[in-house]
């Protein structure tokens, strides 16, 4: 049996098996495909709420209970949207998000995606050097914050304005007392169109050097529309609560549970940091069924289970997905050995695909070990030969490409970045090595980027090696990944001293340390007489990686 479609050039013929067209070497989805939206003009907040679900709860907040309905969720927003409009917010403002997990990250979310204003998120940990780094790039007119964070942005930025999310002190503005005030039917309400920018998230892309990813409204519709196919038969059936472990300024946290779970009806958790503790406790407490996380999480709760399971109820957990770098055969079976009755799940995606460019979206998915699953909804792909870039056929490895609703825009003000990673006809160009097998099923096996996954963190090399050598003992650097049972990876630096320098390992890692944000420390150092490179001097990494390991 064959299946058939059409493209440009007419009717193509598609392998059902494996999704794969040997007419022109594209692997397509095998999902149900999804169509964006007919209507041109629809902000991505307007299709979440237009979506029917049975959902009565919207946000939890683990630590002291209190809640959001939907119906107080969409009031909310409007009430929020309306005080953001009267302050002259308008279409293609950016708006700074620096912000712990919260109930209310959703409803400013919500909130400037109405407007047509853009989002852009960074990371609480950061230092005031890298925020102001960030502030200098978008250029937000506005920020939102917690008190205890405000000072980072008075000092990366002292005229940029500032509300408050939340805020003891009662004569604060703050997104809570926005909330309670009366929407005005009279507010300005500028035309919001899929094309337009919906988000400005920070990635580290392919390069290694943080861009800002564009992501329009008609990117986040497709990423909702695929976490509604990959979690929405669970929710229609049984009801979902989720607990929210992963940050929310992250686009893997962004997409699940500041939007696309909300179209679902499902019941959010948040916890305002991770703690393990924190977490299984309140899967007990609000009889949770769904865990989304990362890699190093799954592996402490393998390493603790028999503690785990004789102080916690778990019994309503029965599934966990796992997404920011595959997990092992070996971390898959110990899991489903401990905890027999939870599921593992997997995804694959990057800032730059909106989300989620593979999962598995069920038990008969996930028994193929090593996947990160099946093509999403509507994507399509290509592996290309590395060298050569011609298409490769099933079970060949390469660079993987990506095609589809979710594919970003573009970098911002980076011609040179976005005509490195997007093809004039769409492509994405993912910096990872792959292969699809004769299932349909993405298999990643290595990383064309040099970045170093950290607990599920990006740490991009170049950053740490343009901070090291400005360090006055220090002639030369190389940063790399260095191979850790707990954290997956840690940076570590190759150092070459300048002459009669004694510069030590502490000194190294206190330098970098002060200056970064905590996963980004430099772990590791080894000193070195020169850094290897090619021709064209570009560090020779994978030569430094071979000789880390040769020591292990």
């Amino acid at each position: 049996m064959e299946l058939q479609s059409e493209n440009n050039s007419g009717r193509i013929i598609i392998d059902p098996r494996s999704g794969f067209c040997s007419s022109n070497s594209i692997f397509y989805s095998k999902r149900k495909p999804h169509s964006l939206p007919p209507n041109h003009s629809l902000d991505v907040t307007t299709f979440i709420s237009s979506c029917s679900h049975h959902g009565r709860i919207a946000f939890i907040d683990a630590s002291t209970g209190q809640h959001i309905t939907y119906q107080q969720l969409w009031r909310a927003v409007e009430a929020v949207t309306c005080s953001l409009s009267n302050m002259g917010i308008r279409k293609g403002d950016v708006i700074l998000i620096l912000s712990p997990n919260s109930i209310y990250f959703a409803v400013v979310c919500l909130s400037i995606l109405s407007l047509g204003a853009i989002i852009t998120t960074t990371n609480p940990l950061y230092t005031t050097r890298e925020i102001a780094k960030q502030i200098a790039d978008s250029k937000p007119v506005l920020a939102f914050t917690t008190s205890p964070l405000a000072p980072k942005i008075n000092k990366a930025s002292p005229t940029l304005p500032i509300i408050l999310i939340e805020s003891e002190d009662n004569s604060s503005n703050t997104v809570e007392k926005m909330m309670k005030e009366e929407p005005e039917l009279s507010r300005v309400r500028e035309r919001v169109n899929q094309d337009d920018i919906a988000t400005l998230l920070y990635s580290s892309g392919t390069t290694g050097v943080s861009k800002g990813v564009i992501s329009s409204h008609k990117n986040l519709i497709g990423m909702v529309q695929n976490i509604m196919v990959m979690f929405g038969k669970e929710q229609e059936e049984h009801g979902q609560t989720f607990i929210c472990t992963v940050p929310m300024f992250h686009m893997y946290g962004l997409a699940l549970f500041a939007t696309g779970l909300l179209a679902l009806g499902s019941t959010i958790v948040v916890l305002s940091k991770f703690e393990m503790h924190d977490m299984l406790s309140s899967i007990e407490k609000f009889r949770a069924s769904f865990v989304p996380l990362v890699p190093p999480i799954l592996v402490a709760m393998i390493n603790n289970a028999d503690a785990i399971k004789s102080k916690y109820d778990l019994s309503s957990l029965h599934s966990m997905f796992s997404a920011g770098a595959p997990l092992s055969k070996e971390v898959i079976e110990g899991f489903i050995e401990k905890y027999p009755n939870v599921t593992i799940l997997q995804g694959y995606g990057l800032t730059e695909t909106s989300g989620f460019g593979a999962s598995t979206n069920c038990f008969e998915e996930s028994r193929k070990y090593g996947t990160t699953g099946l093509l999403s909804s509507s994507t399509e792909a290509m592996i290309v030969d590395i060298d050569t870039a011609q298409p490769l056929a099933i079970n060949q490895t390469g660079e993987l490409w990506l095609r589809g609703p979710t594919i970003m825009k573009g970098y911002l003000r980076n011609e040179e970045a976005t005509k490195s990673t997007l093809t004039s006809d769409g492509w994405l160009k993912t910096g990872d090595v792959c292969y699809i097998d004769s299932d349909g099923y993405l298999f990643v096996v290595d990383r064309l980027k040099e970045l170093i996954k950290y607990k599920g963190y990006q740490v991009p090399p170049a950053e740490l090696e343009a901070l090291l050598l400005t360090h006055p003992a220090i002639l030369d650097v190389a940063v790399i990944p260095y191979p850790d049972k707990e954290a997956g990876q840690i940076p570590m630096a190759y150092v070459v001293r300048k002459a009669g320098s004694s510069i030590s390992e502490k000194q190294v890692i206190d330098y970098v340390a002060g200056q970064v944000a905590p996963y980004k420390k430099i772990r590791k150092v080894t000193f070195i007489s020169f850094i290897p490179k090619n021709p064209s001097g570009k560090i020779l990494r994978k030569d430094l990686v071979k000789l880390a390991r040769a020591k292990l």
